[in-house]
């Protein structure tokens, strides 16, 4: 059935097609006039893109767009002596538009010019399929994590697979990757100081030169797998819906997981800290009066964790992910303009306020880069933590 729903959305290829866009698209993205665009355009020095069908409009490919992005906000671009960074997106229960928030915020970073890796862990495989891959029949073992999980890869390259979408590559989940919450346990009895929660963040590290951002999508539970995600990563993001059940799940999330770190890393004299944590108000329905008291008890838990932007719960996000798609997908809304615009502009509002995050953190990768070069040494007995203060790498490598 899943297999004849792709089939009957995505026709006549069964796979999904990027978006294509207009001038005045292009130069809103490339953050320019019209004009400068178009003259811009006699220099031929990027793509022209090309004339529709009845040649009233000039369009231009997602690549395309891409290669003007990427030269009109080159100095927004990862640093040199930058590294990729890792953001998780987690929540302990499903239904909070946690792997919408992954995918959407993939492409918009894409869209800014940024080069992303998003990796699937959870074995449901929304996410997955959210790229038009079906995890059932689509995506083996060896397309996973697993092998990572095993011990029988130690580097996530092997997985990564390219996408439909331009700057995205994907490495894929299926419900074979329920095994790996039986290997990294059954490892850590078995093998002399082997570390479960360490194994994807030293399988990214042969890669992240390559990004500019790696994304994890999270099983909803917090499971060895979503450990492995929180311990690779720089910061963290958490969809949460504005209704009671949600907010008190999130609680419980948060409590269970400062147990667990504790018993993994301060018992052993290690420390994790997390460049930032995000709180993503996801699904607002603004005609629910509760939605104002709970939105009230998440600002007074999380204060300045709480993002400035707010997702609406509204009818583009329900038919875009009816079609295995986001907002980002939808080449031209046939509903309300008014809605379209109000749930795209809240995405590139959130996008936005996490580029900025990940800029800082580069900010800080290069400052203290340049601080050990002007100490005469490139590889550094401590880092600074995120919180500010010096603390021993226990990676032991060029984090």
């Amino acid at each position: 059935m899943m297999a004849q729903i792709r089939s009957a959305m995505l026709a006549p290829t069964a796979r999904k097609a990027p978006p294509v866009y207009n001038l005045s698209q292009l130069a809103a993205m490339c953050g320019i006039e019209k004009s400068s665009l178009s003259h811009r355009l006699s220099k031929g020095d990027l793509p022209s893109g090309r004339l529709n069908a009845s040649g009233s409009r000039r369009e231009f490919s997602l690549p395309e767009a891409r290669g003007w992005i990427r030269e009109y906000r080159k100095d927004c671009l990862r640093p040199k002596g930058g590294e990729a960074v890792t953001i998780s997106v987690g929540n302990f229960k499903g239904g909070v538009s946690k792997t919408t928030t992954a995918v959407t915020l993939a492409q918009g970073l894409s869209l800014l010019g940024h080069r992303v890796l998003v990796i699937d862990t959870d074995p449901q495989g929304s996410l997955t399929t959210l790229f038009g891959i079906l995890p059932d029949t689509e995506v083996s073992e060896d397309d996973t994590i697993l092998p990572l999980a095993m011990g029988t890869e130690t580097s996530i390259r092997y997985a990564i697979r390219n996408t439909y979408w331009d700057g995205i590559d994907l490495v894929a989940a299926a419900p074979v990757l329920f095994g790996a919450e039986f290997a990294l346990p059954a490892r850590q009895t078995q093998e002399p100081g082997f570390e479960f929660w360490r194994v994807l963040d030293l399988g990214i590290d042969d890669v992240r030169d390559e990004y500019d951002v790696i994304l994890i999508d999270t099983p909803p539970s917090l499971s060895y797998t979503t450990i492995n995600a929180f311990m690779a990563s720089n910061g963290i993001i958490m969809p949460l819906p504005p209704n009671a059940l949600d907010f008190a799940s999130a609680s419980q999330f948060w409590s269970l997981f400062s147990d667990l770190t504790g018993e993994l890393l301060t018992k052993r004299g290690l420390t994790k800290d997390f460049d930032f944590i995000h709180i993503l108000l996801a699904r607002v329905d603004s005609t629910d009066a509760a939605t104002n008291i709970v939105r009230q008890w998440i600002g007074q838990t999380y204060a300045e964790k709480v993002l400035p932007v707010e997702i609406p719960k509204t009818a583009v996000t329900g038919v875009a992910s009816a079609e295995f798609g986001t907002v980002y997908d939808v080449a031209q809304y046939d509903g309300s303009a008014r809605t379209f615009k109000r749930a795209r502009d809240a995405y590139d509002s959130f996008v936005g306020h996490i580029e900025g995050s990940i800029r800082m953190v580069w900010k800080r990768q290069t400052d203290a880069l340049a601080g050990r070069v002007l100490n005469g040494s490139t590889e550094p007995k401590a880092t600074v933590s995120h919180s500010g203060s010096a603390t021993t790498n226990s990676k032991g490598a060029k984090r």
